[in-house]
This record gives structure tokens, C-alpha cells and sequence, in this order.
């Protein structure tokens, strides 16, 4: 086949119109070229040099863009379109093609970067998409997304029909040209529709997240269909038993893969991440699973995009990926493989041939139907979903951004050969057109939208989240022996871990070696699950979203030491949770095992102690029960409230919540005589009592030492005291004098909540803030 040959065809006019200026660069194309003779005969420098234009010329001109409020992908794009035939080689071919020189062994260095650079596009896509979102609004996003692909699947489908011969590649292959066409115009960007709805502040909006669950399920959609297709094209026509045969194993990969393919990922990370101690284990690890499904795919004969998709999609579930892991993979993708592909995607793109009257009006026609057949089947299924038509307008601008994805599937099919040059160029315009479009659009459109009652609280409760302590753990470690207080610990180790599926490692803390065959212990393990059973449901009840079940993992550790949790905690954990039966000695202070223990960990300490009055059962934690929080206005004494919280709801324990007088004595003077400031911190915690649906009742205490005055609160009758403390510098394990003094003579178990170990300087700096400003000066 000779694609080329209807392009010239139809590009004649076009370049008989700028003939005059070609000739003109033909004199500035010599000097060109005697300038690189030197580096002409070495494609390593040429490939060099072009991928230095592409990340330059790319990121320059998306830097430009997105301070425009448009995506910095188009900018990309663009560069490559400045680079390629569209303008250098119009204005300068000599040089166009010095340096992105049509040899067989320099073009297939950069095509390599960027065949690469589309598995990593999509690798990164399928870890940014939320299926948990999907989940939340299935029912309006398999509306819109079932009619917003079908109905501009049908037009891309009909009019590959009409094109003429000279656009496609085979003309007698119309069916397959016109899936690839279908697609084309029915996918969305969701990168795209996520940064305007980002920007928009409308995320956590109902109709933003619709519009982006939508745009994630179109996107799936896009490329199973293309998977499929390739599998057409593989056979150069439609044959019944071999398009059975692929969507089968298609369906077959997909159940495999969000089945027991799901576990095995999980598994893979999490042990590459334990067990290796060399940098970067996890992110080779993530891409040797990507290699490896991209690999399956392309064996049961589909695209190898469709296994980096899935991938990506599994490795962004996985509970043990934590956000520093993710951003690092991000960060190489985004800096080379994005700006190099979307270059040289541009680089193919020959938007002189637009000069040709008939291909121009082409084009426009193309745009015209895919942003009408997108807007209409995207309104379609939002009133089908029982949207308002000033909703269902707002999907539609949304879904009609094709952006980086457009340019992928445009890609694909011109590697393929079933689409021509010419017609690969019409496509990339219409992206760019409509992608350029959308976000003016869709703003226009959001602004138009109020809040409702319901929506607002949902809102304030996420954005309260935001800046929570427990809402950002991702990963607990209990240290705990066989004691009462090791066994409370557990539970609530259960309590925080189980509301959001945080994985949990539990080191049992035995004094012996455990018999042969076993594993942890299976008592400390249920109590474990237990709570966060009893976690996970009060938050499927309370917020209506499902919880994943937490992954937990034991083992017994003997004679357990500073060094043993330093070991365990490089592994990547947020919070370290210990118990111990004897936690203070006779005079009041921690005792040296317990001080060895902490000395381990860099991190929070969450330390379980039982009252030296007091019984030494422990409290269940029951709905007629209190939780006593003293808070001061500090960060520390916030985030021992938001953990109170996290344990009174699974069983509607309530919290009451005291403000006491900083120990520093120079605070207590700052307060006035109105108590605003201190009326102003516990309305905070009263507010965030709120969000976790725990009735909060407040007191207060200023006069006195706050030591005393917790006791004196606690003697009303308090199962359990949450407080907060911050880790004084020393080689001693000290948190304060009202920590030592609430420890010393509690009769009920207390539970500190530690910022980790801080500098004297840093201790000196918290103490100033939480002091406040002086209200005089209010």
C-alpha cells in the first residue's frame, strides 16, 4: 500500500502555494547544514539534539498554555506540530530534516522513546484513575458514558464510511478505519477533564465528580475498543471466529486481571518494598509489571496499551503505594516520555495540507461532528441519569475534550497503517481544536451550578480531611505484647487502620520463641480485625462508601529492640502504635524498654498505657462510655482529638473534649477575659466531631495547672484519656510536664499521641503558636 500517494495528491495545491517561500529557505537550509556537518554523522548526538528541542520547545510552550488556563499537554503537542513539516519544515525543510532526519536508524531511536513513552502515558492514566469514584456515581457515569461513546462512535463510524479514497490508507478497509475513526471521536481526555474540574474547585462537587467518573469509564471504554480493533486489523478484515476469539480473551485478561491479578500486584509491590533495601526496588517493580501485562496482551493479539492501562489501574489500587512512590514515577514520566511522545505525535502532523480548500472544510466538518455527536450523547445520558438540564449542558462541555488521549488512539492507528497521514493530521487538529475549546466551556458552565445543602456539608467533611491527621495515614505498625494493654492496642490499632483499609503490620512482642508453624498471635490478630470491622462499617453507614478490607500482616518478634522497629519502619509506615504491659517504672517515667522502642521510630507514636490506680482490665469503648481529649490549641492536641474521634465512632462512644491552660506559662497570660480564642478551638473540635458523626461536649479550664486539671475532669467518670504531646530533645523519653503528670497518677488508660522526636528549637516554635495572638490586640 502507498499512503503517501493520496497525501501528495491532495496536497498539491498547498504546495504549489507556498512554493515561493521554500525556495526562499532553501538559501538559509544551506547554511543550516554546514553548521551541523560536524554532528551529521553521528545519529546518537542527532537523537540528542532532538530530544532537547522536544522537552524545550514542549515545555515552553505548555508553560505559556496552562498560564492561559489551557492544558500544558496541547503545548507539547504543539511543539512538535512547530517542529515538524507544519511550520520548520514549511519555512525551512533543509533543516527539518537535518535534524529529525527521515535515516531508518536515527527515526527509530526516537520512535522507541516514544512507543515507551505511550506505555508510560498509559501506565500513569490507569494509576490515576479512581474506581472508587467510579463506584460512588455508577449510576449516573455508565449513563453518560454508555450514550457519550455510542452516539459519537456511530458518526466517526458513518463517516469513515463517506470519506474519500484518497484519506485512507486501503479504501477497501472502511470497517476498521472506522472503528479507529469511532473511537477517535468518542474517547475523552480524562487528564484533561480532571484539571479544569480541579481547577473549577468542583472535585468534590457531585457533577465534577460525575463528569470525571464519566470521562474514566469512556476512557476504559476507548480502549478495550481498541484493543478489539487491533485484533480486527491484525486480520485485515472482520472475520466472525477471530473476533470472537479476541473480545474472549480480552474478557478473559479483564477478569484475570481485577481478580487474581489484583492480589498478585498487590503481593509484588508490597514485598519488593519490604524486602529490598536498594532505592527505587518499587518503581522497577511497577514497571516490570507493566512490561509484563503489556507482554500478555500482546500475545492474545491486542494492543500492548491495553495491559499498561490495566496496569496501571491495579498498581494505583494497591494500598501499599504510597504517595512519595507514586510522585517519583510520575515525575520522569511527565518530564520525558509526555513532552517526547506528544512531539513526535506532532511531528507527524503535516497541517500544510489544511491549505487544500477541500481537506480544510474536511476538517471543520470533522471537528463540527465530533463536538456535536460528544455533546449530545454526554447530554443524552445525563438527563437519562436525572441530571438538570443546566447539569447535563456541563457534561457535555466537559466530555468533549479528546487531549492527550485523542493523540494516543491517532497515534496507534497511523503506526498501524489504517490511518493515512493526511487523515492522522485532521484528527490531531480536531483535538487540539476541541481540546482548546473545552476549558472555557465547561467553566462557563460550572459557574452556573449552586450547591445544595447536602452536597456543602459532604464538601466541608472532605475538606476537613484534607488537612486531618488520621484521614493521611497510610500505613500502621503495632508493636504489641500478650498483656491487657497489648490487646487494647490491637483493637484500636483495628478502630484507626479499618476505616480507610490501611495495610497494618503487627509485631508480637513475645518473650519466648513461638512454636514451630506459628504465626503472630491469632488472638492479637482478631482483635485486629475486629475493630476494623467495626471501623469500616460505621463509615460505610456514616459517608455511604465502601471500605477495603485491611491487609494485615504478623509475625513474633523476640526481645525486640530500637534497631528491630528501625528495620521494620524503613519499610515506609506513618504511625507506630505500642503496647506494653509495663510501659512506667515506680517513679513515673518510661520505662528503658519502652524508650528503646520509640528510639526506633521517626516517626508519630501513638503509646498505649494503662493507669497506675487504676484496673488492669481495660475499657470496651462502649456507646455509654466518654473519651476524655484535653486540647490547647496546638497541633499536636488537634491531632489527638481527630484520633479520639477516629475511635469513639465505630461504637458511638462519646468525647468530651477540655481545654486546658498550655503548660507554658507565658500562653496563659495571652488569654482573655472573653475566652474567644479558646471558644474558637474547641468549636474547631466540636466541628470535626461533626464530620466523624460523634456528639462532642466541651469544657473548659484555664485556671491551674492542666495536669490537675485533666485529673480533676477525668474523676468525673472517663473510660479512656486521648491527649497529645510533643517529644521533647534528650536521650530520656519526656513529652512535657503535664503528660508526666497525667501519667503518673491516672486511675483509666491513657493514649499519647506523639509528633515524633523534634529539635529544642522546634519545641520553642510550636509553643509560640499555640500561645496565639494577643487578643488585646484583636
Amino acid at each position: 500500500m502507498n499512503r503517501s500517494s493520496g497525501v501528495r495528491r491532495l496536497s498539491s495545491t498547498a504546495i504549489g502555494t507556498g512554493a515561493a517561500l521554500l525556495l526562499a529557505g532553501q538559501a538559509w537550509a544551506a547554511e543550516g547544514a554546514a553548521a551541523g556537518a560536524a554532528m551529521a554523522g553521528s545519529s546518537e548526538a542527532a537523537f540528542v539534539a532532538e530530544i532537547v528541542l522536544l522537552l524545550v520547545l514542549g515545555r515552553g510552550l505548555g508553560e505559556i498554555l496552562q498560564r492561559m488556563g489551557q492544558p500544558a499537554v496541547m503545548g507539547q503537542l504543539i511543539g512538535g506540530i512547530v517542529l515538524g513539516p507544519s511550520l520548520l519544515g514549511w519555512l525551512w525543510p533543509s533543516a527539518q530534516h537535518f535534524v529529525f532526519s527521515g535515516d531508518p536508524v536515527q527515526k527509530s531511536m526516537i520512535d522507541a522513546v516514544s512507543q515507551l513513552g505511550v506505555l508510560m502515558l498509559l501506565l500513569l492514566t490507569g494509576m490515576e484513575t479512581d474506581m472508587k469514584l467510579v463506584r460512588r456515581v455508577r449510576k449516573a457515569c455508565i449513563s453518560i458514558s454508555a450514550t457519550g461513546v455510542a452516539v459519537p462512535f456511530a458518526c466517526g463510524f458513518v463517516l469513515a464510511q463517506f470519506l474519500p479514497p484518497e484519506l485512507l490508507p486501503e479504501p477497501d478497509e472502511r470497517i476498521v478505519a472506522g472503528l479507529f475513526l469511532g473511537t477517535a471521536l468518542s474517547i475523552s481526555s480524562v487528564k484533561i477533564v480532571a484539571m479544569v474540574v480541579r481547577e473549577m474547585n468542583f472535585m468534590r462537587r457531585d457533577l465534577g465528580q460525575v463528569i470525571v467518573s464519566s470521562a474514566i469509564v469512556e476512557d476504559t471504554v476507548g480502549w478495550l475498543i481498541i484493543a478489539v480493533t487491533f485484533g480486527i486489523a491484525t486480520h485485515g478484515r472482520v472475520e466472525v471466529l477471530p473476533l470472537l476469539g479476541t473480545v474472549t480473551a480480552v474478557a478473559v485478561f479483564m477478569v484475570f486481571s481485577f481478580t487474581l491479578g489484583r492480589r498478585i500486584v498487590f503481593t509484588l509491590i508490597r514485598w519488593t518494598n519490604d524486602a529490598f533495601r536498594s532505592e527505587y526496588a518499587v518503581i522497577t517493580m511497577i514497571l516490570v509489571i507493566m512490561g509484563v501485562m503489556s507482554l500478555i496482551t500482546d500475545m492474545i493479539g491486542v494492543h500492548s496499551v491495553l495491559g499498561a492501562f490495566v496496569a496501571g489501574i491495579l498498581i494505583g489500587e494497591s494500598p501499599i503505594l504510597s504517595d512519595h512512590i507514586e510522585g517519583q514515577l510520575r515525575g520522569i514520566i511527565t518530564a520525558l516520555f509526555m513532552p517526547v511522545f506528544f512531539g513526535v505525535a506532532g511531528l507527524s502532523a503535516d497541517l500544510t495540507v489544511l491549505v487544500d480548500p477541500s481537506l480544510a472544510l474536511l476538517t471543520l466538518g470533522l471537528v463540527v461532528i465530533a463536538s456535536i455527536g460528544k455533546f449530545s450523547g454526554a447530554f443524552l445520558g445525563g438527563k437519562m441519569a436525572g441530571l438538570s438540564r443546566k447539569e447535563a449542558i456541563a457534561v457535555g462541555c466537559g466530555m468533549n475534550a479528546r487531549g492527550s488521549t485523542e493523540v494516543i488512539v491517532a497515534s496507534i492507528g497511523l503506526s498501524m497503517g489504517l490511518l493515512s497521514e493526511t487523515l492522522f493530521t485532521m484528527i490531531v487538529t480536531m483535538a487540539v481544536i476541541t481540546t482548546l475549546a473545552m476549558p472555557p466551556m465547561l467553566r462557563w458552565a460550572l459557574g452556573r451550578l449552586p450547591m445544595g445543602e447536602l452536597e456543602k456539608e459532604r464538601v466541608e467533611r472532605e475538606e476537613l480531611d484534607q488537612r486531618g491527621f488520621v484521614s493521611k495515614l497510610q500505613r500502621l505498625l503495632l508493636a504489641a505484647d500478650d498483656s491487657a494493654v497489648g490487646r487494647f492496642s490491637a483493637y484500636l490499632a483495628g478502630l484507626i487502620g479499618g476505616g480507610r483499609g490501611m495495610p497494618t503490620t503487627f509485631l508480637h512482642l513475645a518473650t519466648k520463641e513461638p512454636p514451630a508453624g506459628a504465626k503472630g498471635s491469632p488472638k492479637h490478630v482478631e482483635t485486629i480485625r475486629e475493630g476494623a470491622k467495626a471501623s469500616a462499617m460505621a463509615v460505610r453507614e456514616g459517608e455511604n462508601t465502601p471500605v477495603d478490607k485491611v491487609h494485615l500482616s504478623s509475625r513474633t518478634e523476640v526481645g525486640a529492640t530500637g534497631k528491630t522497629i528501625a528495620e521494620e519502619a524503613r519499610k515506609g509506615y506513618d504511625m507506630l502504635i505500642v503496647g506494653l504491659n509495663n510501659a512506667l517504672t515506680a517513679k513515673g517515667n518510661f520505662t528503658a524498654r519502652l524508650t528503646d522502642i520509640a528510639g526506633g521510630f521517626d516517626g508519630p507514636l501513638c503509646l498505649v498505657m494503662k493507669g497506675t490506680g487504676g484496673a488492669a482490665d481495660m475499657p470496651a469503648l462502649r456507646s455509654d462510655e466518654t473519651i476524655l481529649v484535653p486540647v490547647n490549641g496546638t497541633e499536636a492536641s488537634r491531632r489527638a482529638a481527630e484520633l479520639a474521634l477516629a475511635l469513639a465512632r465505630p461504637n458511638r462512644t462519646r468525647v468530651r473534649a477540655l481545654y486546658v491552660a498550655h503548660e507554658d506559662k507565658s500562653s496563659h497570660l495571652l488569654s482573655s477575659i472573653s475566652h474567644r480564642r479558646e471558644e474558637a478551638v474547641l468549636k474547631d473540635i466540636a466541628h470535626l466531631g461533626e464530620r466523624y458523626g460523634v456528639t462532642v461536649v466541651t469544657a473548659m479550664r484555664v485556671q491551674g495547672a492542666a495536669g490537675a486539671a485533666i485529673r480533676k475532669e477525668a474523676a468525673k467518670g472517663v473510660a479512656l484519656i486521648v491527649m497529645g504531646a510533643t517529644q521533647r530533645p534528650g536521650d530520656e523519653l519526656f513529652f512535657g510536664d503535664t503528660a508526666a503528670m497525667v501519667l503518673g497518677k491516672s486511675r483509666v488508660p491513657v493514649v499519647l499521641l506523639t509528633t515524633g522526636r523534634v529539635s529544642r528549637d522546634d519545641a520553642e516554635q510550636e509553643a509560640r503558636r499555640s500561645a496565639g495572638p494577643d487578643p488585646a490586640s484583636e
